[in-house]
């Protein structure tokens, strides 16, 4: 089956054979991959530009995209991570006189397909019904068939490591080199303002590279560990796995994020699983078990740990759970000073209930220390 498109027009394909057609926005051409959608309604820049969306293809619910520009400012890396964007309405006219361009203009200047005119509520409920899957986007190739093809060769998302791929590939430090507080953190995707939300508290923090050994860690001198957020499946990460079992033994202070949660988690021998959708926005309700209180949390992953294990598990605490699906959101060790969480404390774009944990991770080193 083809479907006459115009330069403008483009055709999304889903792996369950839904297609839906649309206009044609960003670079002209062909991409595909895994299927999400993010539920929030502003800071779609600092979304398109976290590293934990690499291999993705973005559904953003709100109706409206592109209303307020884009600035240099709003970015969590050093550019757009996403594979595709799809989209309901592009505002050409954006309101923010801070704003250097246009969403369309960005997303040209990074070579991103993007689709709009798509009933994307729809298209969002399908996929919580359906649950991830792949797709593709092309603004270039008309025939159905043809784009089954292409996209029958997108790798999924299960048994995909993607980490090492976006991770640094040299060291870097912010913050005082003076200070006390001295944070390694191991790079699988990280987001600036995670760095930021430890600088801010004053920590001296080295990013390495995703598979620097514990040695070369060492060398820091570090008074506490960080594992990164990042994309992908945590499981086939055999390069970092160890490396977090052997920065256990030291004993010393580490916090986890995302990624770095499931990390945690499968150094402990606790197994990790594909969700059927994910959670992806800025809405989401935790409860931390510690304190009784509730915390409205930005998400972005699509994987999580085994309650199962993780509730038979003796030297690990779960600190907190979503309140829509009960799933494991913090845990912490009991024999050592090692806690995560697998939403996002640092919130951008996101509210700020969480950023706590960072006070937290800087009292334990200092404690420690």
């Amino acid at each position: 089956m083809s479907h006459s498109i115009s330069p403008t027009q483009a055709v999304l394909l889903l792996e369950d054979g839904t297609v839906h057609y649309g206009k044609a926005f960003g670079k002209r051409g062909t991409t595909s991959g895994e299927i999400c959608f993010n539920t929030g309604m502003t800071g779609y820049q600092e979304v398109f530009t976290d590293p934990s969306y690499y291999g993705q293809v973005l559904i953003m619910n709100s109706v409206h995209i592109g209303n307020y520009g884009v600035k240099d400012t709003d970015v969590e890396s050093s550019g757009v991570k996403i594979r595709g964007l799809i989209g309901r309405n592009l505002e050409e006219q954006f309101s923010r006189i801070q704003a250097k361009g246009s969403l369309d203009e960005y997303m040209r200047a990074n070579n991103i397909v993007c689709i709009e005119e798509v009933d994307t509520r729809s298209l969002v409920a399908h996929v919580r019904v359906k649950g991830a899957m792949n797709c593709i986007i092309s603004s270039e190739i008309t025939d159905i068939a043809a784009l089954k093809a292409v996209l029958a060769t997108t790798p999924s998302m299960d048994g995909l490591e993607l980490a090492s791929a976006v991770s640094t590939d040299k060291e870097y430090e912010l913050g005082d080199p003076a200070s006390p507080v001295r944070v390694a953190v191991l790079d699988y995707g990280v987001k600036q303002h995670i760095l930021q939300c430890m600088v801010e508290r004053g920590a001296y923090v080295k990013v390495f590279p995703a598979k620097t050994p514990l040695s070369r860690l060492r060398e820091f001198q570090p008074s506490g560990y960080f594992l990164s957020n990042g994309p992908g499946d945590p499981a086939p990460m055999d390069y970092a796995i160890p490396t977090v079992k052997e920065i256990l033994k030291e004993k010393k202070p580490l916090f986890g994020i995302c990624l770095g949660h499931q990390l945690l988690a499968l150094a402990n021998d606790i197994p990790t699983f594909k969700m059927h959708h994910g959670h992806r926005g800025l809405n989401h309700p935790v409860k931390n078990l510690i304190t009784g209180r509730c915390e409205i949390t930005t998400q972005n992953h699509g994987f999580g740990v085994d309650p199962k294990a993780v509730r038979k598990a003796e030297n690990i605490e779960i600190t907190h759970v979503n309140l829509n699906d009960e799933s494991i959101e913090g845990i912490r060790l009991r024999d050592r000073p090692a806690f995560s969480v697998q939403y996002h404390p640092e919130a951008t774009p996101g509210p700020h209930d969480s950023r706590y944990l960072f006070d937290e991770f800087i009292a334990l080193i200092k404690q420690h220390h």
